[in-house]
């Protein structure tokens, strides 16, 4: 699996030009993602403890979902990724060591 070097990421993100979710946005996001966390348990697709860190991580900086995805497809070197996201690529090299961190393509 990929590691992701979490307090990079989190300067990274610090450093980008963006609305952060007020609170109310943020208390919406946070139980949706316990939701679609306790699906993905239910259907045998846990997150790993290192992904669990990941969201948390954009949870705490108020990520809207949109900009999190973004920085998901940047973070992961997709093709579609906007070259222009000020993130650092993992050395993830291909779609097929994305979905073996469990994050999708």
């Amino acid at each position: 699996m990929t590691m992701i070097d979490l307090d990079t990421l989190r300067r990274e993100i610090r450093a980008l030009d963006f609305v952060r979710g007020s609170l109310a946005e943020d208390a919406m996001w946070r139980e949706d993602d316990k939701d679609a966390r306790a699906n993905l348990a239910i259907e045998g697709m846990a997150l790993t403890p290192g992904d669990e860190a990941l969201f948390d991580l954009m949870r705490d900086e108020r990520v809207p979902p949109a900009l999190c995805s973004q920085i998901l497809l940047r973070l992961f070197g997709h093709p579609d990724a906007d070259s222009a996201l000020a993130i650092t690529p993992t050395d993830a090299t291909s779609c097929a060591d994305t979905n073996r961190a469990g994050l999708g393509c």
